[in-house]
């Protein structure tokens, strides 16, 4: 890798209350207010979006799988996009809008590097592994796991989905041409916490790794960190996707769409999101569901999702420099 790209996912299409589309301006004018030139200096590229979909009539027979279609042009910009980025020897890092744009992002890295292994470090309150057949709310941004899985959880089924769904679903799951994208023994959840039966379900038959937040405080989060890519070690590659609601939304903020108590703190995230970031395997950092119309506190959960970006990004530019030297 040669240079951070940023690149902006400004969809909230797969969310279902309204805003997150402005995290992405959020974190920026974070910046601003922290006298950063973070945004100065370093090249960025947009993935598509079709937010236009918001105001526009729900198609009837997409009820359990709002705005389908135009996440499926999401995905395949993510994969175009992606690769370019890796093949001039740069290195992603992502800022979304609402948390759907995840499966995009992993559906980029398996186009560019479609023999590799990748794992995933999902560091949220949620499980996010709802399908069309068990969603409560039809909302995708609850989905992308499932996606990356290709995992209908047939088993907890409670909804009839139409046929045009079923076929958008099937289409969804197959951006990049690689299903599954992952598997479910190189995903590791940290900070789950809020989750509903269909999704334990799944975690407890796959035998998901979980770490939960009073783990993290009993173990240390060296011990977390080692104890994670330990679990990884068959990985050739890692990818880290950080939804802001796994912090405590009372600690920090409510800017973001579904927020959780008994989160990290600021100061827990960073240090183990700057440690886990000096794993010579990581290919890919995101920062997701920042939504500043519901931040009570003026831009807080920006203010802070930035810091801890910032410092991130300079544990993988300075990997960069090491490997210059």
């Amino acid at each position: 890798m040669s240079e951070v790209r940023i690149v902006n996912s400004e969809s909230e299409i797969g969310a279902g209350t309204r805003g997150a589309s402005l995290g992405v301006s959020a974190i920026k004018i974070a910046s601003i207010r922290q006298g950063s030139d973070y945004f100065v200096d370093r090249p960025f590229i947009d993935i598509i979006n079709h937010n236009h979909l918001i105001w526009e009539s729900r198609k009837v027979e997409d009820a359990n799988a709002h705005n389908i279609d135009g996440l499926i042009e999401l995905y395949e910009d993510f994969c175009l996009k992606f690769q370019d980025i890796y093949s001039e020897g740069d290195f992603p890092i992502v800022l979304a809008g609402d948390h759907s744009s995840a499966a995009g992002t992993i559906s980029g890295i398996r186009a560019s590097y479609p023999e590799k292994r990748l794992g995933v470090i999902w560091v949220d309150a949620h499980a996010d592994l709802h399908s069309p057949f068990t969603t409560p709310t039809g909302n995708v941004h609850g989905m992308p796991l499932a996606v990356c899985l290709n995992e209908d959880n047939l088993d907890n089924k409670k909804n009839d989905v139409s046929d045009h769904s079923k076929a958008k679903w099937e289409k969804l799951k197959s951006v990049a041409g690689i299903v599954p994208k992952i598997n479910a023994e190189d995903l590791v959840y940290i900070g789950l916490r809020d989750t509903e039966k269909q999704e334990d379900d799944l975690i407890a038959k796959h035998a998901m790794k979980q770490i939960s937040v009073s783990e993290l405080r009993d173990k240390g989060i060296t011990s977390i960190v080692d104890e994670t890519l330990d679990y990884l070690d068959a990985c050739d590659i890692i990818y880290i996707s950080f939804d802001v609601d796994s912090m405590d939304c009372n600690l920090v903020s409510h800017g973001t769409g579904t927020p959780v108590i008994n989160g990290f703190s600021e100061a827990e995230v960073t240090e183990l999101l700057v440690e886990l970031a000096k794993s010579p395997k990581l290919c890919c950092f995101e920062v997701t569901e920042i939504n500043p119309t519901l931040d009570e506190k003026t831009n807080t959960m920006a203010d802070t999702a930035f810091r801890v970006l910032n410092q991130v990004t300079h544990v993988i530019e300075s990997k960069f420099e090491t490997v210059r030297i």
